[in-house]
């Protein structure tokens, strides 16, 4: 398999720790914002929906969107529910993550990181990023204060999912992650998984 991959996205980073927890082999090609090699693989047809990250499958198939590439890693393992409930949960908050969560979280980490987006970055729009983006993560820190995992008593691809923008927050986007206990401790769990490897490796 070949993920294209943009290395300080949080959306291609879920991909590669999905890929490392579950020990499967992948050539890793970076496409990073605003480089050649994005450009490249925009003109070449190798990004479905012109953006990264996109998994190549062994017969040529291509599969984009991050969610639906953990959702096919994830099919028949340890991280995807057994009972319909639980699969169903999951689903939940892996939407969840990408409708209210990613373009919160996400967003104010990236006005701050790439230079072109920084005229962007108003106080006002940073100011209400920075406000709603503690309500969200109040919503995780609300059910992880009392659970170890977001879903069920096991770890899944809903914890996966919501790491790769989570574990940033503070770093790169400025939240106050001091106010959410939970989610700290949840953070621990995650990178105290076999075969966890960070954003930079």
């Amino acid at each position: 398999m070949k993920l294209w991959s943009m290395p300080s996205s949080g959306n291609s980073y879920k991909v590669r720790l999905a890929l490392a927890l579950l020990g499967r082999d992948c050539e890793i090609v970076d496409v990073e914002e605003s480089s050649a090699e994005l450009a490249e693989a925009k003109a070449a047809g190798r990004l479905p929906f012109g953006k990264a990250p996109v998994l190549e499958l062994d017969d040529g198939r291509r599969l984009p969107e991050s969610n639906a590439i953990l959702c096919w890693l994830g099919e028949g393992t340890r991280f995807v529910p057994a009972d319909a409930f639980g699969r169903a949960a999951m689903l939940g908050w892996m939407f969840w993550e990408q409708n209210q969560h990613e373009g919160v979280i996400a967003v104010r980490a990236a006005l701050q990181t790439y230079p072109a987006r920084r005229h962007l970055a108003t106080p006002e729009r940073m100011a209400d990023l920075l406000e709603r983006g503690h309500a969200l993560l109040q919503v995780m820190e609300d059910r992880l204060a009392g659970q170890d995992w977001l879903v069920g008593d096991a770890v899944s691809l809903a914890d996966i999912c919501l790491y790769g923008y989570t574990h940033t927050a503070g770093s790169r986007g400025g939240f106050d992650m001091a106010r959410f206990p939970g989610i700290g401790r949840w953070l621990d769990r995650i990178a105290g998984l076999p075969g966890y490897r960070g954003l930079e490796a």
